[in-house]
């Protein structure tokens, strides 16, 4: 831990006290820091924004991957004000920083009723167990743009 580490953190959980005050969504920030300078920041906006994807990490994420004009976040570090759930946490690994650091936890999260367990157990149940119904269907129709992808000889792999 450095003290640039501190001073990112502090901004993220400023963030996060700023969207909650203005009732943007829970008390959520991030910072994305790249050459020891913040590119993008982020606070929970799902309530405001009507948008259950709209959580601090993500809506840093797009911010700082349209600002380096890349899907990825090769050489950054995200700050972020709490352990990213298991959506952003899935973000944070499609995006590839170089590392996160965060503040609270899972548990004190859970303790203010941001608790994500229930997503964690759900991820380890079969699909046919799970407390949404998920189905399969059209597979072999759904195949063929699969099949089309791996042929495509100008793709961006990613």
């Amino acid at each position: 831990m450095t003290s640039d580490d501190e001073k990112f953190m502090r901004r993220a959980i400023q963030l996060a006290k700023e969207g909650m005050n203005n009732d943007l969504g829970g008390p959520f920030g991030a910072v994305i820091v790249k050459n020891n300078s913040i590119i993008a920041e982020g606070n929970n906006n799902v309530t405001s924004k009507n948008d259950p994807t709209a959580h601090a990490e993500v809506v840093a994420i797009r911010k700082a991957c349209e600002k380096l004009n890349s899907f990825q976040l090769d050489g950054c570090t995200i700050y972020t004000s709490c352990e990213p759930c298991p959506m952003c946490l899935g973000a944070i690994y499609w995006a590839r920083p170089a590392r996160v650091v965060y503040g609270c936890n899972r548990q004190d999260a859970a303790n203010i009723n941001f608790d994500d367990q229930f997503i964690y157990d759900e991820l380890k149940v079969g699909m046919a167990d799970r407390k949404i119904p998920f189905q399969q269907i059209s597979q072999k129709e759904a195949l063929t743009v699969f099949k089309a992808w791996d042929a495509k000889n100008d793709r961006t792999l990613y």
